[in-house]
């Protein structure tokens, strides 16, 4: 599973970038309203266009780290096996939820293009934030999915 790993740390290095970039964008549209009155048209537009990206791409790095929430109030007297199976169909769920996702905002995506949608302040078309999370997203349920079958690596405290 390496070559999912090294993908999944593109996914979350392009997310760092992408959240760095909407920071310093921000950062100049308030120093320019707060200064001399001038500021970015949309800031506010792209910024929640970046965030939703940003989120989709974070995710299969999450996934290959095993950082979702886990809830084992229920399983912490259970043996190892039997967390070991649950963690497994914990991942196979989450594997279909993001192929759903995956699909769907594929589609959400090819009909913002046919109907030319975009924000209300600046136009920015709303098909290449779709375009931006299917991948991820994708990415995230291939992961899921393996993690089902094959089970998870052993985990490194850090």
């Amino acid at each position: 599973m390496p070559i999912l790993e090294r993908l999944a740390k593109l996914c979350a290095v392009l997310a760092g970038v992408l959240l760095t970039v909407i920071t310093l964008m921000t950062c100049v549209s308030l120093i320019g309203r707060n200064t001399t009155g001038w500021t970015l048209v949309g800031d506010f537009e792209l910024t929640g266009v970046a965030a939703g990206a940003a989120i989709a791409l974070f995710l299969p790095w999450c996934q290959v780290r095993r950082g979702n929430i886990i809830v084992d109030f229920f399983t912490a007297k259970a043996g190892d096996r039997t967390n070991a199976a649950l963690d497994r169909f914990g991942a196979l769920l989450l594997g279909a939820a993001m192929g759903l996702l995956a699909w769907r905002a594929t589609l959400g995506g090819l009909n913002a293009y046919a109907n030319h949608s975009g924000t209300m302040m600046i136009g920015f078309p709303e098909w290449i934030v779709y375009a931006a999370m299917v991948p991820p997203l994708a990415l995230t349920a291939v992961i899921g999915l393996v993690q089902a079958v094959a089970g998870f690596a052993p985990q490194v405290r850090e």
